[in-house]
Parts: structure tokens; sequence; C-alpha cells
């Protein structure tokens, strides 16, 4: 998993997962391009990695195409961005539904685009690795917008795989269980909540950014050169029993 001369662009990295993979990625020798909404979230990130920051707002699909645009070609795309709005289907409005799928959904899609664009334009190759959810597999209450965006995510990568896999291109999704993000804490800290969850793993905890990180680095490297229009959990177990 050796990464060097190899550029990476990564959304969401300012915090939680993306951040994690930013530091794992440069670790390994990458050349990490990093985008957030504010460069507050992407403070010491550059200092960390080295990395390239570029700030765009990604519920705006001008903004993102525009962002990828900056970036240039690179040999790795990691959609990390998103957000979540606490709703039930009841509940659910109008402006938290297009803020998760603006964000989840469609900015993921138009940097999917916009990557295979230019590696086609290069000679083809590299892969796009999308982080979804198990949320996506299992009904979780007030998540319903974030469900849709994450299982919508899973069925575009899988069409990604097939158009763009004659490029040399691969496409594949990480699903990981709760991980212990800023984002995640908003939902999860209530031990009302969190406890009946934790107990459905076999592994007895949540994900770590790291986790999720490591196993990106897996999904990106050589050694999964056949892995292509998969979803892997990395769930500790969860969607397994």
């Amino acid at each position: 998993m050796d990464f060097n001369g190899k550029t990476v662009l990564i959304t969401g990295a300012g915090k939680g997962i993306g951040r994690a993979t930013a530091r794992t990625l440069a670790s390994r020798g990458a050349k990490i391009v990093g985008f957030s909404r504010s460069l507050e979230s992407l403070e010491g990130l550059t200092e960390e990695t080295g990395a390239k920051c570029i700030t765009a707002d990604f519920s705006d699909a001008a903004e993102v195409r525009r962002a990828m645009k900056e970036a240039g070609t690179a040999d790795y795309l990691v959609n990390c961005a998103g957000t979540n709005v606490l709703e039930t289907v009841l509940d659910l409005s109008d402006r938290g539904l297009d803020a998760v799928l603006h964000i989840n959904l469609r900015a993921a899609i138009i940097c999917a685009q916009e990557f295979a664009k230019a590696r086609v334009a290069a000679g083809g190759g590299g892969v796009i690795l999308n982080i979804t959810s198990i949320a996506g597999h299992r009904g979780f209450d007030e998540h319903v917008a974030y469900a849709a965006s994450k299982a919508g995510l899973e069925g575009a990568t899988r069409v990604l795989a097939k158009e763009l896999g004659p490029h040399g291109i691969r496409a594949v999704c990480l699903a990981p269980t709760i991980t212990m993000t800023e984002l995640a804490a908003v939902a999860w800290s209530d031990p009302v909540k969190s406890e009946p969850m934790m107990v459905r793993h076999p592994s007895g905890r949540f994900a770590e950014p790291e986790d999720v990180a490591k196993a990106v680095a897996m999904l990106l490297s050589d050694d999964a050169c056949m892995v292509n229009g998969s979803v892997l959990a990395v769930d500790g177990g969860f969607l397994a029993v």
C-alpha cells in the first residue's frame, strides 16, 4: 500500500473520516488535495500532511465543479463529504432533505464525473471510493434522508463501475458503522440510543475514523485491483448478525 507519486482528492478532508484518510494516505506517500467548506476546518491539514486545500460549498453544484477543476487530474478520489439532518419521516423538511441529498449524493456524483472525465482524458486508470454507511442497509430512526443518500450513492457506484471499468477506473464503496466523528456524536451521544446499537456489534465497539481510513487505503491499493462495484462494510460485524 505504497502511494508514492500518487495524488488523492479527498472531499470532507477537514474532519472525521476525511481527515483521518488524509493523514493515513499521506503517511504512505500520497500527495493530498483536500476539500472542505471552510478554511477553519482545514486548519492544520497542510501542516500535518502537506495537502493542497480547496474550499467549496458542496451544496452548490457549480461550486463542486469549480473545485474539481481547480484540483486537476488525480489518481484517486475519496468522497467523504457528508452531512445529516435528524428528522423523522413525518417531520422531514424540504430544506433538510435538500441539504442531505445535495451534499451526500449529488456532490459525490459530480465529483466522480469530473474525476472520471479527467482520468479518461489522461488515458484512464484510477479509483473512485465513496464513503456510504450501514444506514443505507438498515433503517434507523430520524435517518430517512441520510439513508436515502447513502443507498443512492451505492447504486450510483455500481453504474460507475460498469461504465468506467472499460477505462480502467474502479469504483467502490466503504460502508462504515457508527464512526466516532463530530457528526456521529450528535446522533449517538445519548446512551439510550447508543447502547442498543453497541450490543449489536460483535466487535464490542463503534469504529474510529482511523479504522475506516485504513480500509480506504486497502481498497485504493493495487492489492484490490479486482474489487469493483462492491460495498465493503467496515462495521465490526454489525450487518452479519
